[in-house]
């Protein structure tokens, strides 16, 4: 399923959420005019490495990378799904709570995502990079928040050679979207190739933001859009 937009409308400009994307979008486009040389030196100095965190020698850019990693992108899909769902979900999620509060979820969100892949996998050599924890986390949240909001859906039909349109709860979409991620996550337990996904950290980023939905929400927030 592809969902494409949902049906609740902003009472407040998302600019958060549009810094978000510009952002991911702006590093991209620095990291692919790159040359290759380049390009594989920047993975490695800015990407999360889960080995570097069990060689006894943490430091403060090892820090750092957990946070820079949620600005890289392996490849245009890459960047393209993530945004997508950042957009469609994000700016909603930015209105619930605040726009201050949205970004420290979304960084929050991120690490909690990044520490459930060290956990399954802390010596992995290999750069770990890409949004998706964080906005995993964000479709946790936006689960919690709007469980009815319809969301237009591109679904396979029989076959799968054809998608139709069709509007589908949250519940149901975001649904679907976690189970797949943990299946997809027991699979690559078992020795399965997951195309080199990181499935555990989005499995635990949308965990993280069932978890810290409401302790995020603001109820005087709730209450001014509610009376309005």
């Amino acid at each position: 399923m592809i969902p494409v937009r949902d049906e609740i409308r902003t009472r407040e400009t998302p600019v958060v959420n549009y810094l978000l994307i510009a952002v991911n979008v702006l590093v991209f486009l620095l990291m692919f005019s790159m040359s290759e040389t380049s390009l594989d030196a920047f993975f490695y100095q800015h990407a999360m490495i889960p080995a570097n965190y069990t060689d006894g020698s943490v430091n403060f850019g090892d820090v750092m990378d957990i946070f820079t990693s949620m600005f890289m992108h392996a490849g245009l899909a890459h960047i393209g799904g993530n945004m997508l769902y950042l957009w469609i979900f994000g700016d909603n999620v930015e209105d619930r709570v605040g726009h201050g509060r949205y970004l420290v979820f979304y960084l929050v969100g991120g690490l909690v995502a990044d520490l459930a892949h060290f956990l399954i996998d802390p010596y992995s050599p290999i750069p770990t990079v890409g949004a998706s924890g964080a906005i995993s986390a964000v479709l946790g949240a936006y689960l919690v928040y709007f469980p009815g909001s319809q969301i237009a859906t591109y679904v396979p039909l029989p076959l799968g050679k054809f998608y139709k349109m069709t509007m589908l709860p949250a519940a149901v979409v975001l649904g679907f979207w976690f189970i797949f991620q943990l299946f997809d996550g027991v699979a690559a337990l078992g020795g399965a190739d997951v195309g080199g996904v990181a499935v555990w950290a989005h499995v635990g980023g949308f965990v993280a933001g069932l978890m810290l939905a409401n302790l995020f929400t603001s109820e005087r927030r709730i209450e001014r859009f509610v009376t309005r």
